[in-house]
């Protein structure tokens, strides 16, 4: 495949490929891999708006997960507390 470029952008392509130990070829493909996996702009406003319900959805996560917590901590208590009148715990 052949693409026109300046001679400078040439010099600067070459140069990064000789600083990574990688051949202008190879860079190139990379380059275009990356840039073809990119996401569209569609599937980018789809990941944005997953994000904000994931955002909105932490809060209350994290809500349940300190309810969830207190209520172990108020269980093992109860249960410390009658295992204690039972005399099988001191």
């Amino acid at each position: 495949m052949t693409y026109l470029t300046s001679a400078e952008h040439k010099a600067q392509l070459e140069a990064f490929a000789k600083a990574r130990g990688q051949s202008v070829g190879n860079v190139l493909r990379e380059a275009a891999a990356r840039y073809i996996d990119q996401p569209s702009d569609d599937e980018e406003a789809e990941l944005a708006a997953l994000v904000a319900e994931v955002n909105k959805a932490i809060p209350k996560m994290e809500a349940a997960l300190d309810e969830m917590s207190r209520k172990m901590r108020d269980t093992h208590e109860e249960v410390d507390r009658m295992l204690r009148e039972m005399g099988a715990r001191k």
